[in-house]
C-alpha cells in the first residue's frame, strides 16, 4: 500500500548491490512511494552486482561513481539534478568495505594501508559526498540525508573488525557535518543503526551467522529486517521528520537497549547443566 510519503521528491541512493541489500529494497520503496532518484556504485561493484535490472524496475538512470573520489561525487552531483530536474531531496549512503576483514587480518594485527581504504569507503566517503552536495548548494531545504551504521560503532563485537571503528567514524561525521547542513541549509543528517542484516557485505565479516543468531534472541522484537530499514529509512527521507538530525537511531529490536535476555538465560542456564 503506497501512501505517496515522497511524492515529487528527488535522491541519490548508493550502494544497491543486490536483491540481499537495504539499499535496494530502500529504492524499490521510494520508487512506491512516489519519490525519483539515481542509482549509483563504485564501477568495480556494478560489474558484481545485478544494479541495471533494478534501475530498469524503478525507471531510474545509473550513474557509476567511486565515493573516494570527489571529481566522481561533482560528476554524479551535477548529473543528478539535470536528469531529476531539481535539487535532491534524499540521499542515502549504504556503503562500507574492509579490506583487512576480506582478507581474514585479525584487529591486532591489521595491515594499515587496507585500514586507509576501507575507512575512506566506509565513512570518509559520507563527508566527501556531503561537502560536495554542500558546496554545489543540491540540497533543497529541508532535504534528508541518511547514513547506515551498525552498533559496533558503541559496543565491542570482536570480529567485526576495524568495521567497527570505520562505523564510529561515519557516525561522527553524521553529527559535525549535519550541524553545518542544519544551520545554512537545513538539511537533516543522520544514522541508522541497524540490526545484523544479511546482506552481501554483513555476510563478509567472520561469525556474523553468530551475530544475527544472537541478536534475534535478545532482541525483544527480534532483528529488523532489510524491507523493514528500508521501510524506517522513508519515514526519515519523508517531510514526517523534518526536525530529526544529527541522530544515531537504533534499528535493532530493542537489542540496544536490552541487557540481557530471558532466552539468553536459558540458553546459559542449561550449559550450566
Amino acid at each position: 500500500m503506497s501512501y505517496n510519503l515522497l511524492k515529487g521528491k528527488r535522491g541519490i541512493i548508493f550502494g544497491a548491490l543486490d536483491e540481499n541489500s537495504i539499499a535496494w529494497k530502500t529504492a524499490e520503496k521510494v520508487h512506491e512511494e512516489g519519490g525519483t532518484f539515481v542509482l549509483t556504485n563504485a564501477p568495480i561493484a556494478m560489474r558484481m552486482g545485478s544494479i541495471k535490472d533494478l534501475a530498469e524496475k524503478t525507471g531510474s538512470e545509473i550513474i557509476p561513481a567511486d565515493a573516494t573520489k570527489v571529481e566522481d561525487l561533482e560528476n554524479l552531483v551535477e548529473k543528478a539534478v539535470e536528469i531529476l530536474g531539481g535539487k535532491i531531496d534524499f540521499v542515502l549512503h549504504s556503503i562500507g568495505m574492509s579490506v583487512n576483514v576480506r582478507k581474514g587480518n585479525h584487529y591486532t594485527d591489521m595491515n594499515y594501508d587496507y585500514t586507509t581504504k576501507g575507512w575512506d569507503v566506509s565513512a570518509v566517503s559520507f563527508h566527501k559526498t556531503m561537502q560536495v552536495l554542500f558546496k554545489k548548494d543540491a540540497m533543497s531545504e529541508w532535504g534528508s540525508i541518511v547514513a547506515l551504521s551498525y552498533m559496533a560503532a558503541q559496543r565491542v563485537f570482536p570480529d567485526y573488525n576495524d568495521m567497527a571503528d570505520n562505523k564510529a567514524y561515519l557516525e561522527s561525521i553524521a553529527r559535525s557535518f549535519g550541524y553545518f547542513f542544519g544551520k545554512d541549509k537545513k538539511v537533516r543528517v543522520n544514522t541508522i543503526s541497524q540490526s545484523p542484516t544479511p546482506t552481501t557485505a554483513g555476510q563478509g565479516v567472520k561469525g556474523f551467522d553468530g551475530f544475527i543468531a544472537f541478536a534475534e534472541k535478545m532482541s525483544p522484537l527480534g532483528n529488523a529486517t532489510a524491507e523493514e530499514c528500508a521501510n524506517y529509512t522513508l519515514t526519515l527521507f519523508s517531510d514526517l521528520t523534518k526536525k530529526v538530525t544529527l541522530q544515531n537511531l537504533f534499528h535493532d529490536g530493542g537489542f540496544s537497549n536490552t541487557g540481557v535476555s530471558q532466552e539468553v538465560m536459558e540458553a546459559f542456564t542449561k550449559d550450566e547443566d
